[in-house]
């Protein structure tokens, strides 16, 4: 197994507290919000979609920690980033959207999505270019 340096670390972290907070607001959505809208209000669906992908890109970054620690390459380090400010702009923009009802964040989502596939093009890459990865 290899060892965790600080590269690989930083990964490790970012992807336990985004998988954390991603577990945090899935309950609080289906707990939390049950008061403030009917079952079938779309907006809860909105939440439920970015704590789902939040989470699924919170694993991605632990494979990203773990290649990291086999080979910190630049691409790699490119896709986790890619990853992260994207849940950060997919997953927080809708969370927001459901607590605000500012429905102009809506249109920033998309920027997040696009973020999100560039990060899993990025780990794609490393891959094809390492193939120890």
């Amino acid at each position: 197994m290899p060892t965790i340096g600080s590269g690989s670390r930083t990964w490790l972290v970012v992807a336990a507290l985004l998988g954390g907070l991603a577990v945090a607001f899935g309950a609080f959505g289906a707990h939390g919000l049950k008061a403030r809208f009917p079952a079938d209000d779309p907006m809860l669906a909105n939440w439920e979609t970015a704590a789902r992908y939040q989470m699924y890109h919170a694993l991605a970054l632990l494979a990203v920690a773990l290649l990291v620690a086999k080979n910190g390459s630049r691409l790699l380090h490119m896709a986790g980033l890619s990853m992260t400010i994207g849940t950060l702009i997919f997953s927080g923009c809708l969370y927001a959207l459901v607590l605000t009802g500012q429905r102009r964040l809506g249109a920033v989502v998309p920027l997040g999505g696009v973020l999100l596939i560039v990060g899993w093009i990025l780990l794609a890459l490393a891959a094809f270019r390492n193939t120890s990865a």
